[in-house]
């Protein structure tokens, strides 16, 4: 229970507000496809935007499409609070991850203005460009390309399965902005979302604290047999690279394993060439993604990979080409700014615990410009990334209650 109800959000507002952003990209199970830079996704910049203006906010985009809301300070010559993340989804995703960071950060303009206060900074909402990386490898490009990760004209050409690139499509939706991407000074950042995970709900918590934020890589790996006749010819004589490719899968989940608790391997994605019943596969490629919040956890990860599959390729006579295509090192959140969030969740009275990021957001790469954190507030099960994802509307008040009193710490406003 919330211990404090001298001001907070209007909880049903946010709730109504992410049900109406919901409705465009609705999928039949009640989930959300609004892939970043579609008609959809534009759409629903476009209502974002509207509902900003409508709050008072002015608007500026910069080249990557990165929208930005801001609500004027006393002071405009200080560096904004800002909130941010991410509007795009998966092909089969959610109503909420995202879309819940930014429209909370909305809310928590709304009800600065509902409450007539003034704060020292001016506070912004963010709209991070292709965070999901399902239609534009890799993740976070956007948010990357302001960090300093990637350069502009990276960001720009990165393409869809249709050779359509970023840049195009931002022309095509109107969100090709002016502004530069970068260089911009935050005085803070902070991103509210959904777990993503089951801890929270399962330890009967309301706010997650967090603290860090795992090391991602991902990898493509291609394994090059000999495609034969299934029947004629021996076990014993095949260059097989699906068999392969089987034994290889087994080094990649052990070696998380060795690494529990905190370490995760998976393969999400593979492809079989030429992907006949009675042919010996000549050719896979699969994609290999690994996770720890450790540093030298995940380079000894990726070393026993490595070290493991040539192991077996060399014993099957299959040749493998290992190309890390996207990672970003283990990210501790900023001191200051992940005490402003224990210190709000400890004023709003809510059970809570500290907790890892087990997935990628854009607040990784913005910590390295900017102080940074995050709040994550549980979903139901765990599931994300899914149509089923869901959360109840009072974890969604909570989180954003969480946000408002953490913004009025960090914009400089000092609670009667």
């Amino acid at each position: 229970m919330k211990k404090d109800n001298s001001f907070g959000v209007e909880g049903k507002r946010l709730w109504n507000s992410l049900m109406e952003m919901a409705k465009i990209g609705a999928t039949e199970k009640g989930g959300n496809c609004r892939l970043a830079l579609t008609d959809l996704d534009k759409d629903g910049r476009n209502l974002f935007i509207q509902w900003c203006r409508d709050a008072g906010c002015s608007i500026k985009i910069d080249r990557m499409g990165n929208i930005f809301a801001r609500r004027d300070g006393g002071n405009q010559d200080l560096p904004p609070v800002v909130i941010g993340s991410h509007l795009d989804t998966q092909p089969t995703g959610g109503r909420f991850d995202g879309v819940y960071g930014v429209l909370a950060g909305l809310e928590v303009i709304r009800s600065l203005n509902d409450l007539d206060i003034e704060t020292k900074h001016p506070v912004e909402v963010a709209v991070w460009t292709n965070e999901e990386g399902s239609r534009f490898a890799p993740a976070m490009v956007a948010s990357g390309v302001f960090a300093g990760a990637f350069d502009l004209e990276y960001g720009l050409s990165r393409s869809d399965i249709d050779g359509k690139t970023i840049g195009e499509e931002l022309e095509r939706i109107g969100y090709a902005g002016t502004e530069e991407v970068g260089g911009r000074k935050f005085h803070s950042f902070f991103e509210l979302h959904i777990e993503q995970g089951p801890v929270l709900e399962a330890e009967n918590k309301t706010i997650g604290i967090v603290t860090d934020a795992q090391g991602l890589r991902w990898f493509d790996l291609t394994i090059t047999g000999v495609e034969s006749h299934a029947g004629p010819t021996p076990m014993s004589q095949r260059k097989d690279a699906m068999a392969g490719a089987a034994r290889m899968a087994d080094i990649i989940y052990q070696v998380a394993h060795d690494n529990a608790p905190l370490a995760c391997s998976t393969i999400g994605t593979m492809s079989v060439f030429p992907n006949s019943r009675n042919v010996i596969p000549g050719r896979v490629n699969m994609s290999i993604d690994i996770r720890h919040p450790d540093l030298q956890t995940l380079d000894n990860m990726e070393t026993g990979i490595r070290t493991g599959i040539q192991q077996i390729a060399a014993e099957m006579e299959l040749s493998i080409d290992l190309d890390r295509i996207f990672s970003y090192e283990p990210i501790h959140f900023d001191e200051d700014c992940v005490s402003a969030v224990r210190n709000a969740t400890r004023d709003c009275g809510f059970s809570n615990r500290e907790i890892v990021s087990g997935a990628g957001h854009d607040a990784c790469y913005i910590s390295g410009v900017a102080p940074t954190s995050m709040i994550f507030i549980p979903c139901i099960d765990g599931i994300s990334h899914n149509e089923v994802e869901d959360a109840k509307p009072e974890w969604i008040a909570a989180g954003a209650d969480v946000l408002l009193r953490v913004v009025l710490e960090k914009a400089g406003h000092i609670l009667a």
